[in-house]
This record gives structure tokens, sequence and C-alpha cells, in this order.
């Protein structure tokens, strides 16, 4: 294994070439046909499906709304990168975590975000994005994770991906890194 260290902005500099390198990477394999349940706890027979449920009258719904107690754990659906952490109107609290074939899995109206999460983190099935929660346009509904999967096509309904937890077929690995960067920030 290579280490190296880099400081101050250059060390941000390649922080960030090597994270883009790593997406990229991530493009060239094939999207996951199987994902791991978000919401611990939850089995699939429990979602209702919400895909393209009407949204006022000019949106539909572009995910899967799964039902659980505020606080329960969201866990990564999928090996990959958290591609971004941060706050929306809609979503409120949101985790996007980018995985194989450059799918982008959203995780919205989190409560709290997991600590210490930050992008770039690799994750796998087994790791804490956040807890379920009410935040963005979700204020006064029963606590839920907003689950979306987009590709470059747009987005595509999660629910006949998903399969328990407890199912063989999941995959706990995160991607390989080879590279392990040090930044010391001066």
């Amino acid at each position: 294994m290579f280490v190296a260290v880099v400081s101050g902005v250059g060390g941000t500099i390649v922080d960030t070439f090597v994270f883009y390198a790593r997406i990229a990477k991530l493009y060239s394999k094939n999207p996951d046909s199987k994902l791991a349940m978000p919401v611990k706890d939850v089995s699939k027979k429990e979602v209702a499906n919400t895909w393209h449920a009407a949204r006022g009258t000019d949106r539909v719904h572009e995910g899967q709304d799964i039902f659980a107690p505020k606080g329960t754990p969201i866990l990564s659906a999928t090996p990959g990168y958290v591609y971004k952490v941060g706050e929306n109107n809609l979503g409120g609290q949101t985790v996007s975590v980018i995985g194989a074939g450059g799918r982008v899995y959203y995780y919205a109206h989190l409560d709290s975000y997991a600590p210490g999460i930050k992008v770039g983190d690799p994750v796998n099935t087994r790791t804490v994005l956040g807890y379920v929660g009410t935040t963005g346009n979700a204020q006064g509904t029963p606590p839920h994770l907003h689950f979306g999967v987009y590709t470059s096509g747009g987005a595509i309904n999660p629910l006949p991906l998903i399969v328990d937890r407890n199912t063989q077929v999941l995959t706990d690995r995160a991607p390989t890194q080879r590279t392990r960067l040090v930044s010391r920030k001066v």
C-alpha cells in the first residue's frame, strides 16, 4: 500500500482528484441489480409503492417512502462513496451515495446524520448514513425515509431492486482502495 502525505491546498486538490478517480472507476461497473433495504428492521413487504404518486399538480414522486419510527438507522443500500451531504427544501437533510454504474442513491428527510459522515467516505451495506426523520417537505408527516435512485437517464423506481437485509445476495464490501491519502492542513 502506498501512502502519500500532502498538506494544505495541495492535499485538498489531491484528495479531490482521488475521489473523482474512484467515482470514474464506479462508472465502469454494472449497476447493482439488488439493493439492501435501507431502513433497519423494515421488510420490503411493509413498503407501500409510492413511485410516481402525485405530488401537487406539477410533479410526481420519484422514489419510495419507507416509514419507520423517528431515529431508526438508515443504512446504505449499496457499496459506494458518499457523494453529497447537505440540505435542500424538498429533502431536508439528505445524503447521496454513488455506486456501481454511476447510480446515485438519495436518502432524504433525515432527522440527523451519522456522526462524522462526509463526502468521499467509502460505504457498504452496513454503513449507517443517518436516522429517519421528517425534515424538508416531510414536516407534519409520519417519519420516513425518501429513497430515490438516479441514473444518467433520470429517476428509476427502487422498489423492484430492494431486497430484505437477510438475503444472501448482498455484499458488504466497500469499493477497494489502493491508495490512502493523509491530508494535513496547516
